[in-house]
């Protein structure tokens, strides 16, 4: 087993509660050069409202991608966004990825952003 098969592993357990709940997903993804933030309906059909460090608008303020920096702003772009989108409160959806690093920044500053999850 290669580390992208445990990953998505580990993933399929909390996606199949999340979409049993019927719950709207805050979802995020890391490569070793950004990170993705997306939220996605209850019915996992669609996008509500994303954010990544491949926006210009990110790439401005921080040049590189790929550190916890980067994540913070992710994590506070994707709660302004939300918030505008009418969205309170998502179920939280690391994709596999360790409560580590990059998503544990991510994760916390959507919380002080105002997403409660």
């Amino acid at each position: 087993m290669n580390k992208k098969v445990a990953r998505l592993r580990r993933a399929r357990k909390t996606r199949a509660k999340i979409a049993e709940l019927k719950a709207v997903r805050l979802t995020v993804h890391r490569s070793n050069c950004h990170i993705y933030a997306q939220i996605i309906s209850g019915c996992g059909s669609k996008v509500l409202a994303a954010a990544s460090t491949v926006e210009a608008e990110v790439r401005s303020q921080i040049p590189n991608g790929g550190n916890v920096k980067a994540a913070e702003s992710v994590g506070k772009l994707i709660a302004e966004r939300a918030k505008a989108a009418g969205i309170e409160s998502v179920s939280f959806d690391r994709a596999g990825f360790h409560y580590h690093g990059r998503v544990k920044a991510l994760a916390e500053a959507a919380r002080e952003g105002g997403l409660k999850f």
